[in-house]
C-alpha cells in the first residue's frame, strides 16, 4: 500500500469550524465516483450570474489535519500549562490566530526571529514541534532543557519520509542535493537533517543546478562552488571529493516538474561525465520525494487550466510555499489574485490580494469582468480550511443579489439530490 493510500484512511478529529457543509459534500462525492483519484478534472458550480471552477482536489492534506489534531488535543490536555509552538504550525492566518486566542504562543517566528526568549520556556511547558519538523539542533537544545517534545510533534510524515530518503542515501555515499527554499523551516530541517548523513547543498531552481552541474562536469573552477551556495552546503563539503555520486530530494512543497527537471538534468550530468554504463554508482534514482497532496493540488491546477474562466482566485497564507505554486501556475493563463480569506474581497470592483514574488500587498480594481455571467477558478493551498474557502466563494456570490443559493447550486451541479 502507498503512504498516501494508507495515510488517507485514517480520519482526524479537527473543530467542524474549519469544515465546510458547502466543500464536504463536494469532496466526497468526488472521492465517492473517483476513489483511486485517477479524475482531476475541476467540478463547476453555477450560481447564476457566477460560474465556479473548483479544483478537484485543494485544502487541508492528511499532515495538516495531523498536526491540527495533535496542537489541538495539547490545548485540551494541559489546561493549566503553558503551551508554546516553536513556530507557526502551517503556513495560514486563520489556524495560528485561533491558536493563539487558545492561548497558546509561538517561541520563533517563521524567519527564526525569536518572539518568546529561551528563558521563559521551563521543563513543565509543552512544546509542540510544527508540521515543518525541525532541525537536529534545536530537538536537542530542547532536550538539554528537559523539555518532551515527542509526545506533540506534529512533524508531517511525508517530511520524515524525506529525512529517511537522506539517510539511505548517506548509507550509499552519495551526496545530498536539496531543492528547496532555503531559509524555509521545512528545508532548514531537512538541511539539519541531512547534512547528520552526508555532505549537502542546498539549491533552489534550475538555474542554481546548471551552476553545480558546470562545476561537477569542470565547466566551472570548484572554487566557485563556495560563493554560489555560501551558507547552504554543510561543514567540510569539498565539491572535488564530493560531487562524485548524488541524489536529488526536495521539499515536499516545491513545484513537482520543477523538482523533476532538476533530477533529471543532474541525471544526463552524470551519464555525461561517468557513462550511462555507470550512471547507478554516480546518481541516485530517489524519484521525487514530494508529497501526495503537493502533486494532487499541482496536477489539479494543471487541470484547471484547460477551463476558460475569466479570473481566478487562490486562498492560502502569504507564507505558504505551496500556495504560491499554485498561484504561479494560475497566472500562467489567468488573471491571478492570491488571497488569505473573504475579507479582502471589498466589493464587486476592489480586491487586495498578495504580490508573493514582491512579497507585498496590493489592491486592484475592476477585478470582476462587467459579463451577465463570469467563470472564477476557485482553489487553496493544503494549509487553508474549507470553511474558508467556503467564504471566499460565498462573499463572491453575495455580490450579484439575484444568484442561486448554495443548495440549489449543488442540487444543479449534480452533487445532492
Amino acid at each position: 500500500m502507498k503512504p498516501d493510500q494508507k495515510h488517507s484512511m485514517k480520519q482526524f478529529e479537527i473543530p467542524t469550524f474549519y469544515r465546510s457543509e458547502f466543500i464536504g459534500p463536494i469532496k466526497n462525492f468526488r472521492k465517492q465516483s473517483d476513489p483511486r483519484k485517477k479524475d482531476f478534472t475541476p467540478t463547476v458550480v453555477d450560481f447564476g450570474p457566477v460560474k465556479i471552477v473548483l479544483a478537484r482536489h485543494f485544502g487541508f492534506c492528511y499532515g495538516v489535519e495531523n498536526a491540527i489534531e495533535i496542537a489541538y488535543r495539547a490545548i485540551e490536555e494541559n489546561p493549566n500549562k503553558k503551551i508554546y509552538m516553536l513556530s507557526q504550525m502551517i503556513h495560514n492566518p486563520v489556524v495560528n490566530r485561533d491558536l493563539q486566542d487558545r492561548g497558546l504562543s509561538f517561541i520563533l517566528d517563521t524567519e527564526g526571529n525569536q518572539l518568546t526568549e529561551w528563558e521563559e520556556v521551563s521543563s513543565e511547558d509543552i512544546v509542540i514541534i510544527p508540521a515543518f519538523g525541525t532541525t537536529l539542533e534545536t530537538e536537542s537544545f530542547l532536550e538539554s532543557k528537559g523539555i518532551e517534545t515527542k509526545e506533540y510533534n506534529t512533524t508531517c510524515p511525508f517530511v520524515e519520509k524525506v529525512w529517511k530518503m537522506a539517510g539511505k542515501l548517506g548509507s550509499g555515499d552519495y551526496s545530498i542535493i536539496i531543492h528547496g527554499k532555503f531559509n524555509h523551516e521545512e528545508t532548514k530541517a531537512t538541511f539539519s537533517h541531512s547534512l547528520n548523513e552526508s555532505p549537502s547543498v542546498v539549491i533552489k531552481n534550475i538555474d542554481e543546478a546548471k551552476q553545480l552541474g558546470e562545476i561537477i562536469e569542470g565547466i566551472r573552477p570548484t572554487e566557485d562552488f563556495y560563493d554560489l551556495f555560501e551558507g547552504r552546503y554543510s561543514k567540510g563539503f569539498d565539491p572535488s571529493k564530493d560531487l562524485g555520486k548524488v541524489g536529488v530530494i526536495n521539499q515536499t512543497t516545491m513545484l513537482a516538474s520543477d523538482t523533476h527537471e532538476i533530477a533529471e538534468y543532474f541525471k544526463e550530468v552524470m551519464i555525461d561525465k561517468h557513462g550511462e554504463e555507470n550512471i547507478k554508482s554516480h546518481f541516485a534514482d530517489t524519484r521525487d520525494t514530494l508529497c501526495y497532496a503537493t502533486n494532487d493540488n499541482q496536477t489539479s491546477t494543471l487541470a484547471l487550466l484547460e477551463h476558460d474562466a475569466d479570473l481566478a482566485v487562490i486562498v492560502g497564507g502569504y507564507n505558504s510555499s505551496n500556495t504560491s505554486h499554485i498561484v504561479d501556475l494560475c497566472a500562467s493563463k489567468f488573471d491571478s489574485y492570491f488571497i488569505n480569506g473573504p475579507g479582502e474581497l471589498i466589493d464587486p470592483e476592489t480586491i487586495e490580494h498578495f504580490d508573493y514574488h514582491a512579497k507585498s500587498k496590493q489592491i486592484s480594481k475592476g477585478y470582476l469582468p462587467e459579463k451577465d455571467q463570469f467563470t472564477v477558478v476557485v482553489t487553496s493551498g493544503a494549509s487553508c480550511p474549507d470553511s474558508v474557502v467556503e467564504a471566499v466563494i460565498e462573499r463572491l456570490v453575495s455580490f450579484f443579489p439575484n444568484s442561486k443559493s448554495k443548495a440549489q447550486a449543488l442540487i444543479e451541479a449534480g452533487i445532492r439530490e
